[in-house]
């Protein structure tokens, strides 16, 4: 009798894997992906109303006999409903047989897998010595980016902004509680980029940037991740970037032919040419680099054996018939 495991969002987050494990697994995924050893097709969507998406996301990872796929929708009116953003499940198949091993709940995976290729992208263009982060949207994504912000840099001061006043009360409240920093809500934007040594815009993915964030906003020397694409800035405050850099070229090219980074700067490199050292990371404290990183399906197949592994380990998760 063949038996998959089927992990809720309750079971995937206690079986205990942690954000420096997962940016650890994640590095390694952009590792082979800058090596070219990922088999990782553009994702493609269904797109039931303006700004929604439903994404297939399959992704095979040799060297950690990983593949699978991630089912995965975005609907920002969700929250209006009380219900998530992001919702969706990964399907892990066994890389021998292709039988599906489990069946598990994404949306604990997607926030932390998110947060993980920031930092991954922050190790090689960041200031090592980084201490402040603004975060301009500040649900699910804004906290596991600081999480993983915080797991590899020194931080000592988070600048919180968004347009639900409450939210970024709880994100400043998580950085306090969680990794004793101190935190300020901002009333404005620029306060959450301007003296910030890394910025992380997180908010809802649009076709049509809101440009928020203008010129000579971001200082000289700093990080930013764009999270939400390109939505939060303007197309001259993105012209400033000394090394504007992506995680999946094919992936990046499949999204501006979709209708997104119309106005973007030319792409310096991929995270994948960062890790393997095909290109220069930060080569000195002036630069303003940036990285869209879109979230990639290897994101999603280098967490999900970590979490599966550490499920059977624990005996945690319902057993079905396949």
């Amino acid at each position: 009798m063949t038996q998959i495991l089927y992990l809720s969002r309750a079971d995937v987050e206690r079986v205990g894997v942690t954000m420096s494990e997962i940016i650890d697994a994640v590095e390694q995924g952009f590792r082979e992906h800058g090596a070219g050893r990922v088999e990782m097709p553009p994702k493609p969507g269904v797109h039931t109303m303006p700004d929604a998406f439903i994404h297939a996301m399959p992704a095979y990872i040799p060297a950690l006999k990983s593949v699978g796929v991630k089912w995965v929708s975005g609907y920002p009116e969700n929250q209006k409903r009380g219900l998530p953003y992001i919702s969706g499940l990964v399907i892990l198949n066994d890389a021998e047989t292709g039988i599906p091993l489990a069946v598990m709940d994404c949306t604990w995976i997607t926030a932390m897998r998110t947060g993980a290729a920031t930092a991954v992208a922050a190790k090689y263009l960041a200031r090592p010595e980084a201490s402040s982060v603004g975060i301009l949207g500040c649900g699910v994504q804004g906290h596991s980016n600081l999480q993983a912000l915080a797991a590899l840099f020194p931080l000592k001061r988070v600048v919180a902004f968004d347009h639900v006043s409450a939210q970024a009360e709880r994100l400043a409240n998580f950085a306090r509680e969680r990794f004793g920093l101190e935190a300020i809500v901002a009333d404005q934007a620029r306060a959450a980029v301007s003296g910030c040594d890394m910025v992380v815009t997180a908010g809802p993915i649009l076709h049509t940037p809101h440009a928020t964030i203008q010129t000579d906003w971001l200082n000289e020397g700093a990080f930013a991740s764009l999270v939400d694409f390109d939505s939060y800035w303007h197309p001259d405050a993105l012209k400033q970037a000394d090394k504007f850099c992506t995680d999946d070229v094919p992936q990046f090219e499949h999204y501006r032919g979709m209708g997104y980074f119309q106005n973007v700067p030319p792409l310096y490199a991929t995270v994948g040419e960062l890790v393997t050292g095909k290109k220069r990371g930060r080569e000195n404290a002036r630069e303003r680099a940036m990285t869209c990183n879109l979230g990639l399906a290897l994101d999603d197949m280098a967490t999900a054996p970590l979490v599966y592994q550490r499920a059977v380990e624990r005996g945690i998760g319902t057993w079905l018939e396949l």
